[in-house]
Formats: structure tokens, sequence, C-alpha cells
């Protein structure tokens, strides 16, 4: 009787199933951003082949020396090939890491999670010692503050583990259903792998050039968030194509349901290209910053929750990021392949979404993707160390930048395929905000699960007084 009753509160409360009318016309969204995103591409795609070609087989062949302090840095005599190849090594092994990984991820879920949980906080108190080892202070230090810090931060989230691995097994389950996933994400590793033979070429001749150490470090700092940048854009489409094919799957009950839509994975994949890309490449700029700012603050929340003085400046602080989160959340790819509206509008909306029906309890607690970001770290951190080992092997000058640069490149590959996951999770999340029905139909133990989940958290916020919280509660299906 009390699950016959949940349903007809989810008939009757929920909005109306989403998509099932005629498709509306889209229009371009952000043009500004992908018009930047664009010229930012050919702009150090031109920097970079210059670069790269001054040193190539010819030290100072574009005569580019003239405008630096030559000698002051690295060896005059280096080429471009001396250090390409190390970079091309990085790449192969960030691709074939990334390959494994979702490999492994798909077939044994729980012990990768766990692996890479444990296995990020040792890895980085090795690389730490190894820094110290060979005279790198700064950044034995960096690694050293990196492994405390998460350490400290999955001790202040061990209780949510359980729930997060359910909801990280259950996006899995899905994307077993979706096999094509998993090739568009093999696909954009290619494309990346492709911009990454540029990007190193560029690189290379930059850690072999002339230059002043503390001039070298800045470019290469500058052409690492150019990557970062492209890695993200490229991640997020592909966030934005599976979130649209996961969504058209749960909204029309299966790919064999006779109201699917005709081809979704290209229906997606166009939308996410063309129409949306603009909100793509804006939201690419600030959402794993803020991200990782409001893990980083919520962590310390739950450590320091009994000191009422430092708790009052980190809940400023909290506040200010939960401001941010509301125009910047990855929840709004998700709404940017439903709908195909602005990312700031896709933001408040899935936000609002949240709010309103009390799933952002859920979403909060909640850490799936900060232990995805685990195993992108750990990703990178493997493909750096192989990569600086080598270049430490030959010069131990310059082992440090080629390794950190190499971090950057195995942590954007390994990106590429883990995000499929994270957007199976955020696509779940999003569809039970708006209709409950769609995860009871598809898996309904999870939706089962969810649902306890969010009657405890929702109890949990009101001090077991969920008096106040009945009509959320009665709308998401649960009772009293």
């Amino acid at each position: 009787m009390e699950d016959q009753h949940t349903d007809d509160a989810i008939g009757r409360n929920t909005p109306p199933a989403l998509a099932r009318g005629p498709e509306p016309v889209r229009h371009w969204r952000d043009v500004f951003w992908l018009t930047v995103f664009v010229l930012h591409l050919i702009l150090f795609g031109l920097v970079l082949g210059l670069l790269g070609l001054n040193r190539f087989r010819e030290a100072d062949r574009l005569n580019l020396d003239k405008f630096t302090k030559h000698n002051a840095g690295g060896s005059s005599e280096s080429t471009t090939e001396k250090y390409w190849p190390i970079y091309g090594t990085a790449a192969g092994l960030g691709a074939l890491i990334a390959w494994a990984w979702l490999l492994f991820l798909c077939r044994k879920g729980n012990q990768m999670m766990k692996f890479s949980i444990h296995s990020v906080t040792t890895y980085l108190a090795l690389v730490s010692v190894f820094c110290f080892w060979i005279g790198e202070i700064f950044w034995g230090i960096t690694c050293a503050i990196g492994a405390v810090l998460q350490f400290l931060y999955v001790l202040s989230v061990m209780d949510r583990f359980p729930f997060s691995m359910l909801v990280l097994r259950k996006a899995v389950k899905m994307l077993w259903e979706l096999p094509e996933a998993a090739k568009v994400s093999y696909g954009f590793v290619v494309v990346m792998l492709m911009w990454m033979v540029l990007w190193s070429f560029g690189v290379s001749g930059v850690v072999a050039s002339g230059i002043a150490d503390g001039a070298r470090w800045w470019l290469l700092v500058i052409f690492s968030v150019s990557l970062f940048w492209t890695g993200a854009v490229f991640c997020n489409v592909v966030h934005v194509i599976v979130a649209g094919l996961v969504t058209l799957v749960l909204i029309h009950g299966g790919k064999a349901s006779p109201t699917m839509p005709p081809k979704p994975l290209l229906r997606s994949f166009k939308y996410s290209v063309t129409t949306s890309l603009g909100s793509v490449c804006y939201g690419s700029l600030f959402t794993a910053a803020i991200r990782t700012m409001r893990w980083g603050v919520r962590a310390m929340r739950s450590l320091i929750e009994h000191n009422e003085c430092l708790l009052c400046c980190v809940n400023f602080l909290f506040n200010v990021v939960e401001t941010l989160v509301r125009f910047f959340n990855k929840y709004a790819y998700v709404q940017v392949a439903i709908t195909g509206k602005s990312f700031n509008h896709s933001a408040c909306d899935a936000w609002e979404l949240f709010q309103s029906t009390g799933i952002e309890a859920l979403v909060a607690y909640d850490c799936s993707g900060a232990i995805l970001l685990m195993t992108v770290i750990l990703g990178g951190l493997l493909t750096g160390t192989c990569a600086g080992t080598w270049a430490w092997l030959r010069n131990k000058d310059e082992a440090v930048m080629i390794g950190s640069t190499a971090v950057l490149m195995g942590m954007v590959l390994v990106g590429l395929t883990v995000v499929i996951i994270e957007s199976a999770v955020t696509s779940l999340y999003i569809c039970y905000a708006m209709d409950p029905s769609l995860i009871n139909q598809w898996d309904s133990e999870f939706y089962k699960e969810v649902r306890e989940v969010l009657h405890q958290r929702l109890q949990h916020r009101s001090g077991h007084d969920i008096s106040s919280h009945h009509g959320v509660l009665t709308s998401m299906g649960l009772s009293i």
C-alpha cells in the first residue's frame, strides 16, 4: 500500500515527462566564448608551431633567440626532437592508461575506485620523497601538501563512500547498456592526441630553448592553461553527448522504445558540436576550478565543525563558493544537452531544480565526482612520473619541467574516458529531480535506495525534524 501511495504521489507532483513532444528549434548559445576558444586554438597553434620549428633539427632555425636572453636558461644547442619523443611517449602512455582505466572501471568498478582513492595519497607521498631526494624542494613540499590534503579529504568524507560507490555502479550499469558512449570517448581521445602532437612539439621547443628558466616556466604555465581549457572543452563535449544519450534513454524507457528518436547518438553529437559548443567552451573555463574549491571548503567544514571561530570564516567562504556554483556547475551540461539553453541559464535551472526538490541535499552528500577526479589525478601522476623519470635520466635539469607538463597530458587523456561515467551520474540526478519515475522504471532498487538516502539527508539537514520538508518529500515519492 505504501508503494502504491508513493507511485501516486510521484504521478501527482512531478513535472510532465521531458522531450516527448516535438523537438524545438535550437539556437546558437554563448557564441562569444566559442569565438574566443577558436581564436585561442588558432593563435596558440601558430605560436606552438613556431616555437617547435625554431629548434627542430637546428638550433634557432627562425632566429627567435634574438628576442630572448640567450643562454640564460637551457642549452642553446638543444633541439626540439630531444624532448619531443618523451612527450610523445607520455601521450601514448596517457592514452593507454585512459583506455585501461575505462575498461577496468566498467568491469571492476568497485575495486578500481577503491584503488584510486587509497593510491593517490600514497603516490603523492612517494613523489614528494623523490623530489626531496633530487633536490626539488618546492615540488617536494607541493606534493607533500597534496598528499596531506588528499588524506584529510578522504577522512572527512569516508562515511559518504558507500552511497557514492552505489551511484557510480549504477552509472557504469547505464554505460553497459550504451556501448556507443565509450566509442565517443575513445574517438575524442584520438582527436586530443592529434592536438597534443602540435602542443608537445611547441612545448619541446620551449624546453629546448635558451630562454631563462623563469621565462620558460611562465611559457609552460601559459601553454598548460591552454591545454587544460582545450582538454576541458573536449571532456565536456563528451559530457554533453553522453548526457543527451542517457536522458533520451531514461525518458523514452530504453533504446528499443518506439518513441525513441532515430539516431540518438548522432542527434546528441550534432547539438554538442554546433549550437551548444559555445556553452561548453564557456563552462569549461570555470567549472573545474569552482568544483575543486567547493570540495575543499566542504572538507574543511567537516574537519573544523567544532571550532566556532574558524567555522564562521569557512562558512563565509562556503557561501561565496555556493553562489558561484549556482552559475557554474557540472549539472548544467545535462540541461544544455536537454534544452539547448545557454550555460548560465542551464546552470541556474539545474540548481533551482535541485533546491526546489531537495535533491541538492543528495548531490552535496555524493562525492562520486571527487572519486573520479582521484582516478584522473592518479592517471596523470603515472604519466608524469614515467616521462619525468626518462627526462631525468637524459637531462636532470629539465626533468621537472617535462614531468609536470606530462602530468597534465595524462590527466586530460584519462579525463576524456572517465567523463562518461560522470555524465551518466549527473544525468541520473537530473532525471530523478525532474521525474523520479524515470529512475524507478529503469532500476527500481536504485530508486528505492536513492529515496531512502534522500530521506535521511533531509532529516539530517532539518535536525531530525522534517515536517517543514513534507511537500518536498511528497513530491519526491517519500513518506514520513
